[in-house]
């Protein structure tokens, strides 16, 4: 049964013509990033505080040096390499068929993979600025960094990426909408669908197939034409054999 679902996904991509695939977190485990939601995710740990306070942006104002200890400490994924789904989604766009990847994501391993169209929604670690002036810094300036990363204006450096309290950015929900308008296949994979606003983008999907790739069971699961509950990493590695 198990292979009938991957041979069903090989063929709906073989028939489409512009898909696009919708990621989150359970994407990159196989990577060794923890997600967040599941018994051994980032929010069933121990600190001082629930990570959802850590990551919001009160928090990032008013305890910049406790919110840099737990994002040096938890969110450095510097060392990670693609797995087999970042992979495939390269070889795919390769290919001509996946026109988007939209990701929840914040690890920049879809760029590592060589994938050129993708819209991270909740940003990425790889791009970080100065408060006060604006200067831009990599990654390894501020995870190498003591306490709290400053620039040389004396500002503090801020991660590009979307912390509680804060908006998506314009731009990026903008195209992530277009491309969903257009097309004919949505893969979903590595992702609960529970927070959003992020998640309720796949309402624009006006396509006749969704495929819901995650281990876990979601809300969206009855509304996917092809669900397959397992480790999408080996989904992935069985579909490359399948070419």
């Amino acid at each position: 049964m198990y292979m009938d679902k991957i041979e069903k996904l090989k063929e709906l991509i073989t028939n489409a013509n512009y898909i696009v695939f919708f990621g989150g977190a359970g994407v990159s485990t196989a990577s060794g990033i923890k997600d967040f939601r599941s018994k051994d995710g980032l929010y069933n740990m121990k600190y001082d505080y629930p990570p959802e306070t850590i990551l919001s942006h009160t928090f990032f104002i008013n305890k910049t040096d406790e919110f840099y200890k737990f994002y040096k400490d938890k969110l450095n994924c510097l060392d990670a390499k693609p797995n087999a789904c970042h992979n495939y989604l390269t070889k795919l766009e390769n290919d001509g068929k996946l026109k988007a990847i939209i990701t929840q994501n914040i690890d920049g391993l879809h760029e590592k993979a060589k994938s050129k169209n993708i819209y991270e929604l909740h940003g990425t670690i790889y791009k970080n600025y100065c408060m006060d002036c604006g200067k831009f810094f990599n990654a390894n300036y501020v995870f190498e960094s003591d306490g709290i990363p400053k620039c040389e204006c004396g500002g503090i450096i801020k991660p590009d990426v979307v912390l509680y309290e804060e908006g998506l950015d314009d731009f990026t929900i903008n195209e992530s909408i277009k491309h969903l308008a257009k097309a004919d296949l949505l893969i979903i994979a590595g992702t609960s669908l529970t927070v959003y606003p992020a998640s309720g983008l796949i309402n624009f999907y006006n396509g006749k197939d969704i495929v819901l790739i995650n281990r876990d069971t979601t809300s969206f699961d009855n509304r996917a034409s092809l669900l397959i509950q397992d480790d999408l990493n080996e989904v992935f590695k069985k579909l490359k054999e399948l070419d």
